[in-house]
């Protein structure tokens, strides 16, 4: 099978880099930890979850590695594959952003665990809205695929229908990114519902641009 954006030394040399420090860091962690580590905080940046000492130290690495062979793997298996090449730029930015979101997030929990008092509640919705801004600016230059990208049954039956949704989607993303990064400012129980509303907003906002536009070629066609 060919894969259309090969892996080089130049674009895996930054994942591979974050993966390995992931991993690295999880052997300096594991000893470290105590028997019980904070693995999941609410929307308040509370603790409400513990796992183990081998679970707090190894899932998140796991979890990174995993992702990044996922990403590896997609161009191969993809009945879309040679679409790859006309985003193969993107298609990097978004690996690359992912893995680093990743890896910071497994650091904070980390150090969390291990006393340091940085506040969850504080910079995972920073990251999370710094992660969908980047993502939003580059999603109009995503092309038809089978696994990245808003996929409707509405964007993959016409290329029209995908290139406008995904321009569209890329400015839902940026604004709700904007909107992720304010949540700290409210009190808890306005973050879970400004969540609540980014996420709706994001996913019924997208689906349904994307169901509108494909009735709307559809009768264009029909007339």
């Amino acid at each position: 099978m060919s894969n259309p954006i090969k892996p080089t030394f130049k674009t895996e040399f930054l994942p591979i880099l974050l993966v390995l420090f992931a991993i690295l860091a999880s052997f300096y962690f594991y000893p470290r930890f105590p028997d019980k580590v904070p693995i999941h905080w609410n929307i308040a940046g509370e603790v409400d979850n513990y796992g183990s000492r081998t679970t707090g130290a190894f899932l998140f690495p796991a979890i990174i590695l995993g992702m990044y062979l996922l990403f590896l793997v997609l161009p191969y298996i993809d009945p879309k594959k040679k679409r790859y090449e006309q985003f193969r730029k993107v298609y990097h930015v978004f690996k690359n952003v992912l893995v680093f979101f990743m890896v910071a997030l497994y650091f904070i929990t980390s150090l969390n665990a291990l006393g340091y008092q940085i506040p969850v509640g504080l910079w995972t919705p920073i990251l999370v809205g710094l992660l969908f801004i980047i993502i939003g600016n580059y999603m109009g230059k995503i092309k038809s695929n089978w696994f990245i990208g808003i996929r409707t049954p509405w964007t993959l039956s016409s290329e029209e229908v995908w290139n406008k949704t995904h321009r569209f989607g890329g400015k839902v993303f940026i604004l709700g990114g904007i909107l992720m990064m304010s949540m700290y400012l409210l009190p808890a129980r306005l973050q879970l519902i400004l969540f609540v509303f980014i996420i709706s907003f994001i996913l019924l906002g997208t689906i349904g641009y994307s169901y509108i536009l494909y009735r709307k070629e559809n009768k264009k066609r029909v007339n």
